[in-house]
């Protein structure tokens, strides 16, 4: 794409939207209020709205090479603390993809440079789950379900913080773990037991307000 495309796109684009609503953009710049706090990967073929359906001011997106959730990236530590501190979401969801990139890139054994430290993450979600992983004798099968394990261990991730703990006892918040079915188009809910999760969390996890 050309980028003079993308401003002719974006002039059509507040054309629309003001053609709607002479106001939307006035009342856009007042602030935002979104329910959700999304967490997705950076695939170009993922977008989060779109797939969501949702408008502008409605979530909340931090995106990352395999919607990972490791405690030490300063940049989804300071997302999570923002969206539930500060903007209060009552949702917070994790969304993997299946043919995602990065999962595959770490079931290989390559030497991948700097994506190394990044990518041992998502090998250590295999080493946690490596002997239902080895089970699976279909290497498509096996790619999928890495996809989804990877999504129910960052949705931990997310479990162990202070803010979504502090959050979960005070109003109830919630985490979810989806998968993006790129072939289908479809959202599946891998439907994670978070209060079941959050008990088991806490027993290790919790931190004291």
């Amino acid at each position: 794409m050309k980028i003079d495309k993308i401003f002719k796109n974006n002039e059509e684009w507040v054309q629309q939207k003001l053609t709607l609503d002479k106001d939307y953009f006035k009342n856009l710049s007042k602030g935002q209020d979104p329910d959700i706090l999304y967490i997705g990967c950076s695939d170009s073929r993922v977008t989060a709205e779109e797939l969501m359906g949702v408008a502008p001011g409605d979530a909340f997106v931090h995106r990352n090479i395999a919607n990972m959730v490791p405690n030490t990236d300063l940049s989804a530590m300071s997302v999570i603390d923002y969206a539930v501190v500060y903007l209060k979401v009552k949702h917070i969801v994790v969304c993997g993809h299946y043919y995602c990139g990065g999962v595959k890139a770490a079931m290989e054994s390559a030497d991948l440079g700097i994506l190394n430290p990044w990518l041992r993450n998502i090998r250590d979600v295999y080493r946690i789950h490596k002997d239902e992983l080895n089970a699976i004798t279909d290497e498509d099968a096996k790619y999928k379900r890495l996809v989804e394990l990877n999504v129910q261990e960052q949705c931990i991730n997310v479990i162990k913080t202070a803010e979504v703990q502090s959050a979960y006892i005070d109003r109830g918040i919630k985490v979810h773990g989806w998968v993006f079915d790129v072939h289908s188009g479809k959202l599946i809910d891998l439907k994670i037991d978070f209060a079941k999760v959050m008990e088991d969390v806490m027993e290790i996890y919790r931190l004291k307000k």
